[in-house]
């Protein structure tokens, strides 16, 4: 395994972790242009997927550890606390819990992923028109409420279908919820740490055996590029989104799925 495999990985992953464009579909692609595809590669998905988690802990740290009780509290009667998190990540873990198994053995594939793109881009342009028509009524993370959560959180579970995009979801459950696009972003990106974090630490964990010393300096690589670079993504979208909205990404997934399906069935 080449070290510069490992960085092109970790750029893509950093770069589409959190953009609703779906990570998976890019991975994916990469992996089988790299000749990089099997059980260590998917374990290696999920090692660079940390290092995107990683980047959202340091970028959102104060208002992370604010849900804690540490540090500056809003002053706002329902501000953003630990219950809008766990009531946004728990249909999503329950549902995933009960049919984590079955996905990994039969939805990861172009196919899938081809069907989840399209359909999560017809959603995303679906929410730009329902926010456009019912306007905003939370335009910061203190303004949500537990039933706006509640509704990102039913929105996620979206995300458990490859290629959907966890990112693609939860926004556009944001918007359709009353959200700004960047309180949306940004509840999305914070509500993702406890339940990536999660969702990977059980799939590193049933990996454990096929990994070995060797590998560390590899998925070490990996996991450091995705970092970085999910760190300046994440700092670009917020700010890009509030201008352009989503639907230039939803017509962005509609020609990935015709390249995957270019790639793979013609």
């Amino acid at each position: 395994m080449f070290l510069w495999v490992a960085i092109v990985m970790g750029i893509i992953e950093g770069i589409t972790e959190f953009l609703p464009v779906s990570s998976t579909g890019h991975l994916i692609v990469a992996g089988h242009m790299l000749d990089f595809t099997g059980d260590k590669a998917k374990t290696f998905e999920i090692v660079i997927q940390l290092g995107s988690i990683l980047a959202v802990v340091v970028l959102y740290w104060n208002r992370l550890w604010s849900l804690l009780g540490v540090g500056k509290m809003s002053k706002k009667e329902n501000s953003l606390n630990l219950g809008h998190i766990f009531i946004a990540i728990m249909p999503a873990v329950i549902i995933g819990l009960l049919v984590h198994d079955f996905i990994k053995a039969h939805l990861f594939s172009p196919k899938t992923v081809i069907v989840g793109l399209v359909i999560g881009g017809f959603l995303m342009l679906f929410a730009e028109k329902v926010q456009n028509k019912k306007g905003v009524n939370a335009s910061d993370l203190d303004d949500m409420t537990y039933k706006q959560a509640l509704k990102i959180g039913l929105f996620q579970c979206l995300s458990l279908w490859p290629g959907f995009s966890r990112s693609g979801a939860t926004i556009s459950g944001g918007l359709i919820s009353g959200l700004n696009h960047r309180t949306a972003a940004d509840f999305s990106f914070i509500q993702a740490v406890p339940i990536m974090i999660a969702a990977s630490g059980l799939d590193l964990y049933k990996s454990r055996d096929i990994l070995s010393a060797a590998d560390l300096p590899f998925f070490l690589t990996g996991f450091v590029t995705a970092f970085l670079v999910a760190a300046v993504a994440i700092l670009f979208f917020v700010k890009l989104i509030a201008k352009v909205k989503l639907t230039p990404f939803a017509y962005y997934r509609f020609i990935v799925a015709a390249i995957l399906a270019v790639f793979f069935y013609l």
